[in-house]
């Protein structure tokens, strides 16, 4: 079975595990902030030249044009690599075969969340609302970081026969090791079992032959334990014709 993650995009987002927030103490208002600090390097300091040498050249300096040039090289590659993240973001909202979960229930959710709290399992309804990587109420979290095995279970409101699946994590990212299918007589179909590759705020993406029988449900089964600090998930896209 084949799988198809997005990890060319994940080095626009530099924002690393640890320092995105997702192993720190949730607050109320977690956003997912990001900071790096460190003391600047010495200034080197030269040898001092020997007496009876004569007065060396001084070295050729780059030309400020070359340096111009990198400098606005690098900037434009990495302007195009976010053009592309964005339009391939933009490319998932809107597909036209895809629907975003509308109801959703959880092995647990942090702080016991209920209903539209932050955290809860219903947080990942709807399209994606987390624009940063890191800890953030707007995604499910479970109740503990790194409790061991979590689940999360989302409905459709439109049965399909499916040929892929979407998942926006947005913090922990790495952690699923399994998805299910639940067709309409409630039984479930295993369509990925292995290693997250997921990075940063991207999607896992799983496809696979259109599915014989139609389906509404999606069950994702995360071992927190696997990457320290909170796991959560953003959104879940369920892609398939009806």
């Amino acid at each position: 079975m084949r799988r198809y993650f997005m990890a060319s995009f994940s080095a626009l987002l530099l924002l690393t595990l640890w320092a995105a927030g997702c192993s720190q103490k949730k607050t109320p208002e977690a956003a997912g902030a990001s900071s790096t600090s460190g003391a600047p390097a010495p200034a080197a300091t030269p040898a001092p030249a020997p007496a009876a040498a004569p007065p060396a050249a001084p070295a050729a300096a780059p030309p400020a044009a070359t340096a111009d040039a990198g400098q606005a090289s690098a900037e434009t590659t990495a302007k195009m690599a976010a053009a592309q993240w964005a339009l391939r973001q933009d490319e998932i909202k809107n597909d036209a075969d895809g629907q975003w979960a509308t109801g959703a229930t959880a092995s647990s959710s942090y702080n016991d969340a209920q209903g539209d709290a932050s955290w809860s399992a219903m947080q990942a309804t709807g399209a994606p609302n987390v624009d940063h990587y890191g800890d953030d109420g707007h995604a499910w979290a479970p109740k503990t970081p790194d409790g061991g095995i979590e689940w999360l279970d989302l409905t459709y409101a439109k049965p399909v026969h499916a040929s892929e699946v979407r998942i926006r994590e947005s913090c922990g990212s790495g952690a699923v090791i399994k998805v299910e299918l639940v067709d309409d007589l409630g039984t479930s179909h295993l369509i990925w079992q292995g290693n997250d590759p997921t990075t940063e705020l991207n999607y896992l993406i799983i496809k696979f032959p259109p599915t014989s029988y139609k389906t509404n449900r999606v069950k994702i089964t995360l071992a927190t334990n696997v990457i320290p600090g909170w796991d959560e998930i953003d959104a879940v896209q369920l892609v398939g014709k009806g």
